[in-house]
């Protein structure tokens, strides 16, 4: 940063959020301006403060008195070959790690070849207005499959605690490159909606197929190639062999028919501990006046969030995916099976406010619920979304009660409106949950009230189940390498591998993989 060039931090109340009169009068005071002619600024981090007081946004701007300032992200520029003729990498899955890998190997001189056993974003719509409202699930095209994977429909938050602040802007920067709003550069917890992503998903696709790279819809992966320790490529279900030196495996927290494949093969696999619980669904009003103290909240002051954790029993429990003015959808990847998850449309305009609220699983615990082997967290997990759907009515209405009753073990209140389309109906959930996952959610909201006072509400339902927050499964990898421990060639990426949590990371975790491919066969 330059002499003539600093940083300024600015706090201010959401009604001047846009007056540029008066924040560039604040600029010039602390920057020392003599005119505003002089004055150069670029919004370069935003956040909210909601802690005292009425909230106030906090600004932070790069600021200088002789140039029109650039940031790492103005100056940050990616090019791609085209790869037509370049060596191929086979990426099975088309969601956030797969097609960012695929990105990068655009950049690097390698042609994608991306096999998605879904369908593309607009015709994937079809199947999930068949889950609204029919009930019925297609197995390769829902909620957690198709072009752009589970993210693609579950709200587009693009949050990560990754510290690599330069790869998080390489990610976000290629977002915008392909239509998303310049604001996710500043947010501090940037979020694109679950309408607009599909038409950046698409480009994305257009940039691969433009530069020479290849995307397959309804190419489902039944086999892998193996020969002598290594991965030598795939085959699918109209019985094409798919070849190249390297295998990234892309498919998602969900493709329990790829973890069985592997496993079948001798492919080494783990059991990972992951998190079960619900949707706790609130009025969007009601947490605006807890994290707001006012009602209705200030114009420009987006739908209220929040973040909770606490420890029951030396064991997790905290809110996830959480979504402000969004909705529940169903999640479920099978038929037979109650999953819902949260997602928001980019105005996050919603009556509602919904967040996983989850408890911490581990592989030593089930052991001792019965449940062992490389699959003892994915069966544990199938049981429950199992056991939730045989108590109901055949459909994919979700079972659901009164977060008063919830908490205190009845059945007593009425149950209030909620977002979810297939329906809700009241039910038991204290005695359908597992014993020790019902204790600890329980004992975790009781934490979570006293912290929020207002989040014990009767005006407050608990849907279940949430049980997609992570892979039940890890495909070991090496760690410099990102090559499977025991084959060559087949490179285990992303959410479904057990390496990232979110799109963002997902996102992130593909280049990492394409770049190692990249070092291997280069």
């Amino acid at each position: 940063m330059g002499a003539q060039t600093q940083e300024i931090e600015l706090k201010i109340t959401a009604d001047k959020l846009h007056d540029t009169v008066y924040i560039e009068k604040q600029l010039r005071a602390k920057a020392k301006a003599k005119t505003a002619d002089q004055l150069r600024y670029k919004l370069i981090k935003r956040s909210i403060d909601a802690r005292k007081g009425r909230p106030k946004y906090v600004m932070r701007y790069l600021v200088s008195l002789r140039h029109q300032p650039q940031t790492d992200a103005d100056k940050l520029r990616v090019s791609f070959q085209n790869v037509k003729e370049k060596q191929q990498v086979i990426i099975v899955g088309a969601g956030p790690a797969g097609y960012f890998a695929a990105l990068e190997c655009l950049e690097l001189g390698m042609c994608p070849i991306v096999l998605e056993r879904g369908k593309d974003v607009r015709a994937r719509r079809r199947d999930l207005k068949a889950i609204q409202q029919d009930g019925v699930v297609n197995p390769d095209s829902n909620y957690c499959f198709g072009e752009g994977g589970a993210g693609t429909y579950s709200d587009g938050k693009l949050y990560t605690r990754s510290k690599k602040r330069g790869h998080i802007l390489k990610t976000l920067r290629l977002l915008v490159d392909h239509g998303a709003q310049e604001d996710i550069l500043v947010d501090a917890h940037p979020h694109i909606g679950s309408n607009k992503l599909p038409q950046i998903i698409s480009r994305i696709r257009e940039t691969i197929e433009k530069h020479g790279g290849e995307v397959h819809f309804e190419t489902k992966v039944v086999d892998f190639l193996m020969a002598s320790g290594s991965c030598e490529g795939v085959v699918t279900a109209s019985g094409k062999h798919w070849k190249a030196p390297a295998v990234i495996l892309a498919t998602g927290h969900s493709a329990r028919d790829i973890f069985e494949l592997l496993y079948e093969k001798g492919v080494y696999i783990e059991a990972k501990p992951f998190a079960v619980g619900v949707r706790v669904e609130h009025p969007q009003q009601l947490i605006d006046e807890i994290q707001y103290k006012q009602s209705p909240r200030e114009q420009n002051l987006p739908a209220s969030s929040y973040s909770l954790v606490t420890q029951v029993q030396d064991v997790g429990v905290f809110s996830f995916c959480m979504c402000p003015g969004g909705l529940i959808v169903p999640a479920a990847t099978a038929p037979g099976e109650i999953v819902v998850n949260g997602m928001s449309l980019s105005r996050r305009d919603s009556a509602y406010a919904n967040s996983g609220i989850v408890t911490a699983v581990s592989v030593e615990e089930l052991e001792k619920e019965g449940y062992d082997g490389v699959f003892s967290c994915l069966d544990f997990q199938r049981d429950v979304e199992q056991l939730l759907f045989e108590n109901g009515d055949g459909s994919q209405r979700a079972p659901a009660q009164n977060l008063v009753d919830f908490v205190n073990g009845a059945d007593m209140l009425d149950l209030p409106d909620t977002s979810y389309i297939p329906g809700i109906y009241r039910a038991p959930l204290h005695e359908m949950l597992p014993p020790f996952i019902y204790a600890r959610l329980r004992e975790g909201l009781v934490a979570f009230s006293r912290r929020m006072k207002g989040f014990y509400s009767d005006e407050a339902k608990v849907v279940a189940v949430e049980s997609r927050t992570s892979s039940p499964v890890r495909i070991p990898r090496d760690r410099e390498t990102c090559v499977h421990t025991e084959i060559n060639g087949l490179y285990p990426c992303g959410e479904g591998a057990g390496y990232a949590g979110g799109i963002l990371s997902a996102a992130m975790d593909g280049q990492r993989v394409a770049k190692a491919v990249y070092e291997k066969i280069k």
